[in-house]
């Protein structure tokens, strides 16, 4: 077991907690957001993250950020306690425009996540209302659908890969897929159909082992795997591996750890066969499979000393 070593230590100038970091497609550009209101993107040289931005219009904590992919130009989604979720394109370097405000839910928007690239410019909302929204662009306008996912509060959402076990029909047709995690404890999975335009939920995930708020929720995302893997974390200190084989059967959870605090984040390399395990004890862990399917513990990082 490794611990992993810091490779590089940024002063954000944020004033507050900072919730998410994501890189961009290329790790050129780094982007935080925090309870400050604030999400502030830098450019990346080498070891130094230099301050480009700071992009100001939430109204409330900024819980998520996500990257679109760059076939689509330099745009960024962000999500917030203020219920809204903002879209910003940078139409020239380091001039930032806001180019969409989706005003939808009645709550907190806790989680966003761009779908595979393939089917083009989406983003899944959830809320704590309980509702998951898509906001998809085509034809020059942005258009929106929801579904209600739970009663209590949805807390995450992650896309399947594209060309995932199960999405693609007998006809070649693809099928979007998505996996969302909420404060009933329960674990679900949608599969979006086009005859009917609606999102239907799929029948096939069992019973959720959690006992408390599931926080996040990830599908690993290489599709050149025979099979699917979800992530899911819970306030109940637990991590499970769902797994489903075989498009028409059910879906299987495993344990992979009861950990010493509530888990906050999951979270899979490109590749798909790493993931970090981020918990309310300031550590964050790195997991692999084995050859036998199981899963162990290569790295470690244990950041509450500082």
């Amino acid at each position: 077991l490794e611990m992993s070593t810091t490779l590089a230590s940024i002063d954000t100038q944020h004033g507050d907690m900072i919730h998410d970091v994501q890189y961009d497609y290329y790790a050129k550009r780094l982007a935080t957001c925090s309870s400050d209101r604030t999400i502030k993107i830098f450019d990346i040289n080498g070891d130094s993250y230099q301050l480009s931005y700071t992009l100001t219009a939430h109204e409330g904590p900024v819980w998520q950020i996500a990257w679109a992919h760059p076939r689509f130009g330099i745009i960024i989604a962000s999500c917030s306690y203020d219920g809204t979720v903002l879209i910003h394109k940078e139409i020239s370097s380091n001039n930032w425009m806001k180019i969409y405000e989706h005003k939808f839910h009645d709550s907190s928007v806790n989680s966003i996540s761009w779908a595979p690239h393939e089917y083009g410019l989406i983003l899944a909302c959830a809320s704590s209302d309980g509702k998951v929204s898509t906001l998809e662009y085509k034809e020059g306008s942005w258009y929106s659908k929801h579904f209600q996912n739970d009663s209590l509060g949805c807390n995450a959402v992650s896309w399947a890969p594209y060309g995932a076990l199960g999405s693609v029909g007998s006809d070649g047709s693809h099928f979007r897929l998505l996996v969302t995690g909420s404060c009933d404890n329960v674990v679900r999975i949608w599969k979006y159909s086009e005859v009917n335009d609606t999102w239907e939920k799929e029948s096939k995930v069992g019973l959720s082992p959690h006992t408390d708020w599931v926080r996040d929720v990830a599908w690993a995302p290489n599709s050149a795997m025979p099979y699917n893997i979800i992530a899911s974390c819970s306030e109940d200190r637990t991590v499970y591996i769902w797994r489903n084989k075989d498009a028409s059967s059910e879906w299987t959870s495993t344990l992979l750890k009861t950990f010493d605090a509530p888990v906050w984040r999951v979270s899979w390399s490109t590749s798909g066969n790493v993931l970090a395990v981020s918990s309310g004890d300031h550590k964050v862990t790195l997991w692999k499979q084995s050859i036998d399917e199981s899963w162990i513990q290569i790295s470690n990082l244990d950041d509450s000393s500082k």
